[in-house]
This record gives C-alpha cells, structure tokens and sequence, in this order.
C-alpha cells in the first residue's frame, strides 16, 4: 500500500447505508473531521419508515405498542442483541437527532413519541413501525379513525394493486374502497414508471393535470382521504402533496411501494444533500477495497485498484451491511468479512444455516450472522480483543440480530451508528 494519502480525516466511515449516513451525520455534528465511502444502491430498497421494535421475540410474532417496552423485553432476554448495549436515552437521542436532520433538509418525519404505529403496505398488510414520513403520516390518522379512504392504483404501475390493498385491509379497515387511475399524456401505455413520474411532479402544471385526473377518479365518492403509491414527487413532496390534496379536497397521504422505491430514492437524496452540508466528504459508489491498521490508526484504499484514492484516517467505522452491501460474503462452506477478515459468528456448520420450513417462526440461524463486538463496538478477534482500539462497527453487520423479523432495522443502524461515533469520541477525549 502507497503510503502518500490523499485524504486525511479523522474517521473515515465504510457504507453508505443508514448506519454509515447515520455514523458520518454524528461524527460530522461533533466536529469530526469526516470522510464516508461506499455503494448506495442499498438506500433505495428502504421504504423510508422507521422502525424502532416491533416484534419481540420474533418467533413469537408478538407485536408491541410500546418499543421501548420491547426494547426493555430484549434486553432482558438477548444481552448479547446490539441493541442491548444501547441505553435507551441514547436510543431516543439518535433517533430523533437522525429524524431532525432529515427533516431539516427537507424529508419531514412524525411519530407518536413512545408509541408504534400502523400503515398499510403494498403486500395488504399492515406494518408496525416508529417513524413514519410526513407523506404517510395522514394515512396513519385514517387507519386509527377508521375514516373512508379511496385506496387509488395506477394503470401500468407494477408492484401496486389498490383492490389487493383494500380488499385485503377490509376486516381491520371497513372504510376501505379502490379505483384506479390512467396517468395524463401517458395514455395507454403497458408499463409506468415511478421514476419519471415522481419527477414529473416538479412542474407545477403537471401536477394540476394530475389533480384534476386524480379528482375525475375520485368524483363523488364518500371518502375523507385518499391513498396513492409512494411516487408523489422526490424534492419538495411536501408542498407537491398539498397542492394536490387542495384539488382533491381530501386528505392526502402514499403508501409504501415495493422496492426499489423512491421513498428509498428520497432518502438516499436527502442523506447525500444534508452530509454535504454537515462538511462530510462523500466518496459514492466508491468501495473500500483495502484498510490497513497501523498504529496511529488506519490507511485505506478507496474506489480502483488503478487508481485508489489513499485515505489516511485515525479511525474506520464499519457499516458494510451484510450480504447486500457485502459486507459479509457466504460461499459453500462458511462466511466471512470481506474488509478485514474479522471472525463471523455464524452457525457451525453449513448445513445448520436454514430451517427445513422456510418460514419457520424462529427463522434461520444465518439471519443472526455477523460480526462481535465490545461494548464500544469494537470489532473483536478470535481471541475476543478489540482488533484495533479505533475500529468501530454499526448496523446489519453486528451479530446476534434478525433486524427484518424484529422490525428494528433502522432502530439498529442509527442507535449503533450513534453508540459507536460516542465511543470514538470517549477514546480520543
């Protein structure tokens, strides 16, 4: 490894996922000389809501009201969860920290402070989460009102049936009813585009053509909202929502579409924008392929072998994820770390990585993979040592968590994320 950098900062975070966003828009706050690198093709599956924890213990299927009781429930039961070795003031502190940054950059959130809510999602269920978007968030109000809502589909939009929705929601939400609507100057074509669409909406005639469409659809039907896929705008949704809701003269509000989704493509928007701001160098669709210790911290190569940019930093948080943003690689026999070649807990042996039921209640082994840490986050060896006093991990990468079938994904990337920035800044004073 060369060792004239080009690059020198305090840490340097490795993914460009919600935890690595999280961990850069942290460290950046505190002053952090910071530098983030990594692929962010993994934004664009998130649906944009929240999780906190939802469901604990998973196999149980036991939906909570309250996450912080949940949260209290796991760590009595998992100490070794990630989640277990956050306090939950520290919880609450990144995740509103996390929300408000967002919205101060123009992706407004709401919740209901200690308390999960429901909203309906393109499959016909219904999600428990914390956060939800402020484009979703009237769809939140309806379902506890029990209001008559008008679920709208699109014709030639994929991944989105309104009368599934709605015939599936009947028992838990009478009110329901459904329609569907052709898209202006799209006329019949076979396939819609989120995308293109969502874009659209920018020009302000536009979006009246498709609130006078929207209207036409929605006549006089006995409704007091209306639903639509999750494609009303990217940049100002906020005010591209209001001005059709005034059209319609109905309560607003979007639903989750399948991913990709532009809620995710929001998000990975929003997060590149505001860390931009915050001073965090952003080195996109760059991968880390090399990070060597050393014993002032770390020298890094980033993007090429041809041509790397050499980052020298006094610490690396990693937040690679797991398989998805390869973090972790399975082939036959094990899996492994792809960075630093840390140990993975991991069943031990192949053959015990899947149930025989494919959705069995307590889910597969391999789904708690990952890495070990300390209490500072602190990857460890196989001898269980910090492998260097400023290496820090974050996210899906940590071990002992099945974050999807908890309903704490986001929970467990910002909260980690938060805990270990805190850790760096504790080791260097």
């Amino acid at each position: 490894m060369t060792t004239d950098p080009n690059i020198d900062c305090d840490l340097l975070v490795i993914g460009a996922g919600v935890a690595g966003s999280a961990a850069a828009l942290f460290a950046a706050d505190i002053g952090f000389n910071t530098v983030q690198a990594g692929i962010t093709s993994q934004t664009i599956f998130a649906s944009g809501l929240m999780d906190l924890m939802g469901v604990h213990p998973p196999a149980s299927g036991r939906v909570w009201r309250s996450p912080h009781d949940a949260l209290a429930a796991l760590a009595q039961d998992e100490p070794r969860h990630p989640l277990a070795r956050v306090s939950p003031v520290e919880i609450d502190q990144a995740l509103k920290m996390f929300t408000g940054f967002l919205s101060d950059t123009g992706l407004s959130y709401r919740c209901r402070p200690g308390r999960n809510v429901r909203i309906p999602m393109p499959t016909g269920t219904l999600k428990t989460t914390y956060c939800v978007p402020l484009s979703m968030w009237p769809g939140v109000k309806a379902l506890e009102k029990q209001q008559a809502c008008l679920i709208v589909g699109v014709h030639g939009l994929r991944g989105f049936s309104a009368r599934q929705i709605s015939e599936s929601l009947q028992p838990v939400w009478p009110g329901l009813r459904h329609a569907n609507i052709r898209l202006p100057d799209r006329g019949y074509r076979e396939e819609i585009f989120a995308e293109p669409f969502a874009r659209s909406l920018a020009v302000k005639d536009n979006r009246r053509r498709f609130a006078e469409a929207l209207a036409t659809v929605i006549g006089q039907k006995p409704v007091d909202a209306v639903a639509f896929p999750a494609m009303l705008g990217l940049g100002n949704v906020n005010d591209i929502i209001a001005d059709i809701a005034k059209t319609i003269a109905r309560a607003l509000f979007e639903i989750p579409t399948m991913p990709p989704s532009i809620p995710g493509l929001r998000l990975k928007e929003t997060l590149e924008e505001g860390l931009r701001q915050k001073g965090v160098l952003l080195l996109r669709q760059q991968r880390v392929f090399a990070s060597q210790p050393q014993k002032d911290g770390f020298l890094s190569l980033v993007g090429t072998r041809e041509a790397p940019t050499t980052v020298r930093s006094r610490a690396v948080l990693l937040a690679t994820g797991r398989f998805l943003g390869k973090g972790l690689h399975a082939d036959r026999k094990k899996i492994r770390e792809t960075l630093f070649d840390l140990p993975v807990h991991q069943p031990e042996k192949r053959s015990d990585w899947h149930r025989t039921d494919f959705l069995d209640s307590r889910g597969h082994p391999v789904n708690r993979s990952g890495i070990e840490t300390d209490d500072a986050l602190r990857p460890l060896t196989s001898s269980k040592q910090p492998l260097h006093p400023h290496l820090f991990a974050a996210g899906s990468i940590l071990a002992h968590q099945d974050w999807m079938r908890a309903k704490c994904g986001a929970g467990l990337s910002i909260a980690t994320a938060w805990k270990a920035v805190q850790s760096f800044k504790a080791k260097v004073g």
